[in-house]
């Protein structure tokens, strides 16, 4: 149970960065590297965040579809960590 909840965590924190990225790669100028140092210059890094977040409703759904149910909890989690973070960002 406990381990589940943590392997949701992991994929809910893994899909937002790989969310991020793919944002940042296909909808800005910039590659990663120096996108991120730009963004986080410009205070934008929250909202990056939160857009790759998006990608975890895609993950929750198919983890409640598998009746992966404490996975999804795990994802919860993760996105509520990350909205916090975007606070503090």
């Amino acid at each position: 149970m406990t381990k589940e909840i943590g392997i949701g965590f992991l994929i809910g924190i893994f899909t937002a960065l790989l969310g991020s990225y793919l944002f940042i790669t296909f909808f800005t100028t910039f590659d990663i590297s120096s996108g991120v140092q730009i963004i986080r210059k410009n205070g934008y890094m929250g909202k990056i965040i939160t857009l790759g977040t998006l990608l975890d409703l895609a993950v929750f759904a198919i983890l409640l579809k598998r009746n992966k149910e404490f996975m999804a909890r795990g994802v919860i989690l993760a996105v509520i960590v990350l909205a916090i973070s975007t606070l503090v960002i």
